[in-house]
């Protein structure tokens, strides 16, 4: 045979040879690397049906609630209630039933409004206070004017004298009053308005009036109570 084909036919003996042993070698090795690896099992029915993974991946499920049950512990949130506590909703609804202490207020209330009308009267000239209310950073008090004297009478009303219980003079706006009083009887209605900021511990106040220029008749209410 000739040498050239002899030499061709041994070397590829020995690079089949090399392949093999590679293949072998190399697959030995990776089988010794994977060993003891499993492939996860992810069927869900193993999980419900297996012990101790069952469990354990029971702990980590997140628990649905319904949708009637939420709603029903939301009210009881808006309402102030626990939901989890029965007793918390039978102690609002007593407590809703219950009567307020603010009820022992009334009869005070009551006592003040017995004291209207108050009035004074001088030369024919009366001077009534019917109530007293408090609307917004003033105190109003509901005055009425009337002459039954034979003459007209003139009043200036920032000559009104307006002072609380320990003496302070206030400052008021009388409205709606008329100037002059002509002597036919006839009711006069008006308001005398007190900031409230004056009013400060001040339990009652007193009115003096006079009449202008003259100054003859004296007009004096005492004893109104400041309205709350």
């Amino acid at each position: 045979m000739n040498s050239t084909v002899v030499l061709t036919l041994i070397l590829l003996g020995l690079m089949f040879g090399a392949g093999v042993t590679s293949s072998v070698w190399g697959f030995t090795i990776g089988r010794e690397a994977l060993k003891g690896t499993t492939q996860p099992d992810v069927r869900p029915s193993n999980n419900a049906g297996s012990g101790k993974q069952g469990s354990a991946t029971s702990k980590d499920q997140v628990s649905i609630l319904k949708e009637k049950d939420i709603l029903k512990t939301v009210k009881a949130r808006v309402e102030g209630r626990d939901p989890d506590k029965k007793t918390a909703g039978t102690n609002t609804k007593a407590d809703k039933a219950s009567p307020k202490p603010a009820t022992a207020k009334k009869p005070a209330a009551a006592n003040a409004s017995a004291k209207f009308p108050l009035n004074s009267r001088d030369g024919g000239v009366t001077l009534e206070v019917s109530a007293a209310s408090q609307r917004s950073n003033s105190m109003l008090l509901d005055v009425s004017m009337k002459n039954e004297g034979s003459q007209a009478v003139r009043f200036l009303y920032s000559f009104l004298n307006v002072t609380d219980n320990q003496g302070r003079a206030l400052s008021a706006t009388a409205e709606d009053l008329p100037a002059e009083l002509p002597p036919n009887g006839q009711v006069y209605y008006g308001t005398v308005s007190i900031p409230t900021a004056l009013l400060e511990n001040a339990k009652e106040i007193s009115l003096t009036l006079t009449d202008y220029p003259g100054q003859k008749l004296q007009l004096q209410i005492s004893g109104i109570p400041v309205a709350k």
